[in-house]
């Protein structure tokens, strides 16, 4: 049970083989048993052979049981622990009533440790500090900022441990009504420059999104520490602040502190977040030559960054590199190859997960019904989905609008739409928007219409599926269809996001839009990519004017598909990164369909591998072909 043997006191050891004469036992010593509090010689428990004995047990004994209690985590034999102070000398002492309480705390059993709190018969800031920081640290803020009230009432003066317990409960508070009336409180008591009050004021303000705040507070610390430097960057990283989160990451390390899993797991997430491949893997590099391993922690977001920033093989690594995967490692993997369109290579991972024993979540079963949707997998996706209801997990809306999603991409429309009116769940805008993604794909007007309208009068001020409806008349050369849903858009103040494509070249982030004239590189641009499309032509490339979405003549269409974002974004890339390197590049809407087949056959013309990411998933074009093999 305990990591080291515990002895009783030689005087009460003495005094009991007296008692009983029992000279020739053996020394009673609590051993690595699952029976704890059981002596190894005669399996008798140990108070009840004090008590049988009138023999009290010393204050020191229970401490050092209660303490192994509270660091094991051993609930059950705390209780019988309990039970015996009750009856014990120590049954109203102070000290030993917080000892009880701290154990009930850290072991989560917070009715129990409330309880002991109430029915002590005295109290001191300890007891108070002790409950307030269990129920923080267990996701009950509310009553832990009810109790410091109480605390204060009873007039207590709280310590730097119990500010930085309440600040944290108030962090967690979704409300966030108190942040700064809790900061003035720990100036007016002169905490606020103490370093674990400020690092939970960090935190706090973090949370809140008040990085000036934040700033200031980090800025008058007296001393800093990892937690203080970790909360900070953390802050920024969650705030898609990710340049700021390196800067202090570095400053970090210029005064001496080393980095924990939280730290880079932070800088991974930002990184992933805002696409900085470079500095995400600066990052990484800089955790290898400390030596630290790869625990799921921070290994499942270094999966992600390299997913996300398209580079599924270095994504794979780092998997078959973690010292230990647990489901969330598995579900980053699926989504992955979810996203990279590799849909096969998700369902083979997705047994593999289950033959390790790791059952599937709600997560993974998404992640595997999303890679079928996007790889046509029409009978596995299916099977999937009645596999998740048979493993006892309730499928939720996102899992319904996946199914519609296969269902739709594959051209079984009737099959979709029974599926979205026998569902149990009342469709929501998503799936509509599914069905309507999958009509644009079919060029299905009048479902695709009918969709559109369901998803206006459940989402009125998403401007998408105005605009994909008004695609699907524009490719049909339905103008005047067209021309009446840019009116109602005009009307309902709904306005379209400006399509941009971007590159990250030398940590550096270029951006481009249709007909970009502002770039310095613009004319050197127009030239590489002229070049390029000779070669296309050659290769077979016909401009697919359909995509064109505005009512002029055939050769302004044609010229107007030649300054799509992308396109420029890869003639960007071509002028600037070393021949035979691969391109990324990122854009903020759907691909279209010319700028697809453009950069396929262009792959193969300028013998590249070019990694496209849109809002749906990535695209690998290489020697003349796409990894969604034109599924999409």
């Amino acid at each position: 049970m305990f990591s080291n043997s515990l002895r009783l006191p030689s005087r009460l050891l003495s005094k009991l083989k007296v008692s009983r004469g029992l000279c020739s036992v053996p020394a009673p010593v609590f051993e690595d048993s699952g029976d704890f509090l059981r002596l190894s010689s005669n399996g008798v428990r140990v108070f009840d052979l004090l008590e049988d004995n009138d023999i009290p047990a010393v204050r020191r004994l229970y401490n050092m049981l209660l303490k192994q209690c509270t660091v094991s985590k051993r609930l059950t034999q705390g209780r019988i622990v309990h039970g015996h102070v009750v009856k014990s000398l120590f049954c109203y002492n102070l000290v030993m009533h917080n000892t009880l309480l701290n154990m009930y705390a850290k072991c989560g059993s917070l009715e129990e440790a409330r309880k002991v709190f109430d029915q002590m018969p005295e109290r001191d800031f300890v007891t108070w500090t002790t409950l307030i920081s269990g129920y923080s640290q267990h996701g009950r803020p509310c009553d832990a900022l009810l109790l410091f009230n109480q605390m204060l009432r009873h007039g207590f003066s709280p310590n730097e441990f119990t500010l930085s317990s309440v600040v944290k409960a108030a962090a967690a508070e979704p409300r966030g009504c108190c942040g700064h009336q809790l900061h003035g409180f720990c100036l007016k008591c002169g905490f606020d420059l103490n370093v674990h009050v400020g690092s939970s004021l960090l935190d706090l303000y973090t949370r809140y999104g008040l990085m000036d705040d934040a700033q200031l507070v980090f800025d008058a610390l007296e001393s800093r520490n990892d937690v203080s430097w970790n909360a900070l960057i953390a802050g920024y990283a969650r705030r898609c602040g990710t340049e700021k989160a390196l800067e202090l990451f570095q400053g970090m390390l210029r005064e001496g502190f080393r980095p924990s899993h939280f730290s880079y797991s932070s800088l991974f997430g930002a990184c992933s977040s805002t696409g900085f491949l470079e500095q995400g893997k600066w990052v990484h590099a800089y955790m290898i030559k400390s030596g630290e391993k790869l625990v799921a922690f921070a290994g499942n977001t270094l999966l992600d960054m390299y997913a996300k920033s398209g580079n599924i093989h270095d994504a794979r690594k780092i998997f078959d590199r973690l010292t230990k995967r647990d489901v969330v490692s598995w579900n980053s993997l699926l989504t992955a190859y979810a996203q990279h369109g590799f849909g096969r290579e998700a369902v083979c991972w997705f047994e593999e997960m289950r033959k390790t024993g790791i059952l599937p979540n709600e997560i993974s079963f998404l992640s595997v019904l999303t890679a079928c949707s996007h790889s046509g997998l029409l009978d596995e996706g299916w099977h999937y989905f009645e596999l998740m209801k048979k493993d006892g997990l309730v499928p939720k809306a996102w899992h319904y609008v996946t199914i519609v999603d296969l269902l739709g991409r594959a051209g079984a429309f009737d099959r979709a739409l029974r599926f979205i009116r026998e569902m149990p769940i009342e469709p929501t805008a998503a799936i509509w928007k599914a069905l309507l993604n999958a009509c644009r794909m079919h060029k299905n007007m009048e479902l695709g219409a009918y969709a559109a309208e369901r998803v206006f009068e459940l989402d009125p001020d998403d401007p998408g599926p105005h605009v994909i409806l008004y695609n699907i008349y524009a490719s049909g050369g339905r103008w005047n269809d067209a021309a009446r849903v840019r009116n109602k858009m005009k009307k309902s103040g709904v306005k379209k996001e400006p399509a941009c494509s971007w590159v990250e070249i030398e940590n550096a982030i270029h951006m481009f839009v249709a007909n970009d004239e502002c770039h310095p590189q613009r004319e050197e641009i127009g030239r590489k990519w002229e070049e390029v499309y000779t070669k296309i032509k050659e290769l077979g490339y016909v401009p697919d004017t359909s995509h064109v979405v505005v009512h002029v003549d055939q050769q302004e269409r044609e010229v107007n598909l030649q300054h799509h974002s992308e396109k420029i974004a890869l003639a960007f890339a071509l002028l600037n990164t070393p021949p035979g390197s691969t391109i990324h590049i990122k854009k903020n809407i759907r691909v279209c369909g010319d700028c697809h087949s453009a950069i396929k056959l262009a792959s193969k013309a300028v013998e590249r591998e070019i990694i496209v990411r849109d809002t749906n998933r990535f695209h690998h074009f290489k020697d003349g072909s796409c990894s969604c093999r034109d599924y999409w």
